[in-house]
């Protein structure tokens, strides 16, 4: 059997991979996307953020609209229908999909369908749909192929009643109720989804607050909106049994006793490497006790020329951070300055309220650097977000306790994934909290709110200089 040459084979056509691909075609070199799936552009695409974001927005879209309509904003049989809901779902794929394969195109990215496996160190064999199988070597491979969800085993996923993050947007109807177990990313976003939506909605978690990685005001922003419509939240919880009659009622026991019954469940606890199919040693590659591929500060494997970006690589499991990563990889492939500062990828989730970060929280500030400057902005004293009825948020500066260099932002509330960006740059610059005082913003905006947020900052350097001259004097 014959085997094709190229420069970069890239397994994998979701963020991490795409990007891969592009970068390498734009220095010149020849590039194979295997991509598995019908269509490009992975999980991420096709069963994540894309479909999970088009209905929250949706959810979003109907909440405001109640806010000045009253019920009378849709119909009863619109608030349970799911595909009523996801009408956009469709264009918004096929736009999407349309965009990232004339991109391939336009780059000169020849894409094979199929399952790729190793058979040597840098050669792979591919098998097509219809059962023929090619080979291809690579003088580097990029492995960028996803994940999926985790299946528990005393969680009977039966994709039903009992849905994990791929099948739960196969719902027909809205369910009445619902639990959700985990306390992540996914099952935050989904949780306070289907909470607007009016869904009676149960997390579940062995953590004492969800998203425990995040600035404690932000978690807390999250809990009380998801509080005020209707939802609960059980943390340190631990589960004991998890079953269902398989048509309408799953019951979720925990260690304390308490038992939690609802319509439907959703599985979001955790998610697993798509590598089982790679064939992994026979590249000399293994996983490591968590299922993922370890991989240095420039994605590299233990194998010189294999990298591993994206999901199959670990946390943070962002878009974002999988197109950096792929992008990084390709650069140090071909020996290439990165430039840059990965440390500085911001964070976001898409929950509602929205919650974004970027640089070092508050707490981390302060083990950092012994202390910190803090400055807040509540949205309810920018015009802008009173003019919209946005709600409960905070734009929240974080720098060296002289103000003199910022450290971290963090965001929560209505356009936070772009607010948070503003912060990004600042970063990025080294600038100071004073930068944004003097900064002209556009009036009324919510990126005001960083105007806002560093003169409560200086303030407090103010008071604080006050008061040593008192105690001095």
């Amino acid at each position: 059997m014959s085997t094709d040459r190229f420069d970069f084979v890239v397994v994998g056509s979701g963020p991490g991979g795409q990007k891969a691909a592009l970068c390498a075609a734009s220095e010149g070199r020849r590039v194979l996307v295997v991509e598995r799936e019908p269509k490009v552009g992975g999980a991420c695409v096709h069963q994540g953020t894309i479909p999970s974001k088009t209905l929250r927005h949706t959810a979003l879209s109907l909440r405001d609209a109640e806010r000045g309509l009253g019920e009378s904003a849709r119909t009863a049989s619109e608030r349970r229908r799911v595909d009523a809901l996801m009408t956009r779902l469709g264009g918004v794929l096929r736009a999407h999909t349309e965009v990232a394969v004339a991109q391939l195109a336009r780059a000169g990215i020849e894409v094979w369908r199929g399952h790729a496996r190793f058979v040597g160190e840098r050669e792979m064999a591919v098998r097509s749909v219809d059962g023929r199988t090619r080979r291809v070597s690579g003088d580097h491979v990029v492995l960028a192929v996803g994940s999926r969800p985790r299946a528990p085993e005393n969680v009977p996923v039966d994709h039903e009643t009992i849905l994990d993050s791929d099948s739960i947007l196969s719902l027909t109807y809205l369910p009445q109720s619902m639990i959700v177990l985990g306390g992540g990313v996914i099952a935050s976003e989904y949780a306070s989804i289907f909470a607007c939506l009016g869904v009676k909605v149960t997390m579940v978690d062995t953590n004492e607050r969800p998203m425990a990685f995040l600035d404690p005001e932000l978690t807390g922003a999250f809990l009380a909106e998801l509080t005020r419509a209707g939802g609960r939240y059980i943390g340190r919880a631990k589960l004991e049994r998890v079953t269902t009659d398989g048509v309408s009622e799953v019951e979720v026991m925990l260690a304390s006793g308490e038992v939690v019954r609802a319509d439907k469940a959703l599985c979001a606890l955790g998610r697993v490497a798509n590598v089982g199919s790679l064939d992994l040693p026979a590249a000399g590659l293994a996983t490591n006790a968590r299922g993922i591929i370890p991989v240095d500060e420039h994605c590299r494997t233990a194998m010189p020329q294999v990298y591993a970006v994206g999901d199959v690589a670990g946390p943070p499991s962002l878009a974002s951070s999988a197109m950096e990563q792929g992008r990084r990889a390709v650069r140090h492939a071909l020996g290439l300055p990165n430039g840059g500062r990965s440390d500085l990828i911001p964070f976001c989730a898409y929950t509602i309220p929205e919650i974004a970060s970027v640089g070092l929280s508050e707490a981390e500030a302060t083990a950092k650097h012994g202390g910190a400057l803090v400055g807040r902005a509540p949205y309810r004293e920018l015009a802008r977000a009173q003019i919209a009825a946005y709600g409960e948020g905070m734009v929240k500066l974080v720098a060296t306790p002289d103000g003199k260099r910022l450290l971290g932002v963090q965001v929560v509330g209505d356009g936070a994934s772009e607010l948070v960006t503003v912060g990004q740059m600042a970063l990025v610059g080294g600038l100071g909290v004073e930068a944004f005082v003097e900064a002209t913003f556009n009036y009324p905006t919510l990126a005001e709110g960083y105007r806002v947020a560093a003169l409560d900052a200086l303030r407090r350097v103010v008071r604080s200089d006050v008061g040593e001259l008192a105690a001095a004097e």
